[in-house]
């Protein structure tokens, strides 16, 4: 049995799990004895490390063939050393023993935000980067690394560019509550989406056909202005619709981190993740998801 490495367990790894099992012996790096609980209950082999920490990192030299890296990196700064740590780990600098065995397969899970504002333009994985935050350039940062860890290991390496998760139970229902205001139609931003057992299966895809040094964009593919997204969102639910203000009067009244993602407008184009990878989408649009809600609302925790 093949042997996989989580690195950044979180949902999307917690999802992985039943479409892992009897396939890999999976171990995750634990940051704490109260994760490493979480993951034993989940039948995964806890690895204690912590990214933030490389001499901590020692036992993941060798450890499995594949890799999926869905850490983030650090709240600040324009690169990721996490990632520089993790590849350092795998590669045995400063282990007893030096150079260890590779992953041979490794995917990384980035954001679709180092493409910039596109001014809602469709947007194709060849197309170059423009990140405008901090974060974003982070992200570029560790995609960069890794890319170029696989051209000179040898390690098949992929990154998924992700857009905004969601899922029955992870939906704006508390930002609805709080009457946060969207903006108005006509200036408002594309957003793309895709449902987190998606994502997980297309993790999985592209771990097993995904080509060496491939992009893929993980995105359902069907584009919604950001304001349309929340109002279905609401009318599912029976709660008010938001109201919609201009971009000058809701930078008063919209947080600074949720106002940063309306500032980009773009739609992502999946087809190279359908056709090359065979992804079919089991919540092909928003409304598939909501539909599956409506019929459990005791699962839609507020987020």
């Amino acid at each position: 049995m093949r042997r996989l490495l989580i690195v950044g367990f979180g949902d999307i790894g917690s999802r992985m799990i039943p479409l892992l099992r009897g396939r890999y012996r999976v171990f995750a790096l634990a940051r704490s004895a109260e994760r490493a609980a979480q993951m034993r209950a989940l039948g995964v082999i806890p690895v204690h490390g912590d990214l933030d920490r490389p001499d901590s990192l020692h036992r993941l030299r060798g450890l499995s063939q594949d890799l999926l890296h869905f850490a983030p990196p650090p709240a600040t700064g324009a690169d990721d050393p996490r990632t520089g740590n993790l590849l350092h780990a795998l590669e045995g600098h400063g282990s007893p023993g030096g150079r260890g065995t590779l992953p041979q397969r490794l995917v990384y899970l980035s954001t679709s935000g180092v493409y910039g504002d596109r001014a809602g333009a469709i947007v194709r994985e060849s197309d170059p980067l423009a990140p405008d935050t901090e974060r974003a350039h982070r992200r570029v940062a560790a995609e960069q690394r890794l890319r170029r860890f696989g051209r000179e290991s040898g390690t098949r390496v992929c990154v998924l560019r992700v857009p905004g998760i969601y899922a029955h139970d992870r939906l704006p229902l508390e930002r609805l509550r709080r009457g946060t205001p969207s903006l108005l139609a006509q200036e408002d931003s594309y957003t793309n989406h895709v449902h987190a057992d998606d994502l997980a299966r297309l993790v999985l895809l592209t771990l097993n056909r995904g080509r060496a040094g491939r992009v893929y964009h993980a995105a359902d593919g069907q584009w919604m202005k950001a304001g349309d997204y929340f109002d279905a969102v609401a009318d599912a639910f029976g709660l008010p619709r938001p109201p919609r203000l201009d971009r000058r009067t809701a930078a008063d009244h919209i947080p600074a981190n949720a106002l940063s993602f309306l500032r980009e407008s773009r739609r992502l184009d999946n087809r190279r993740a359908t056709r090359e990878l065979g992804m079919r989408f089991h919540y092909p649009t928003v409304a598939a998801t909501l539909h599956r809600a409506r019929q459990s609302p005791q699962d839609a925790t507020p987020r």
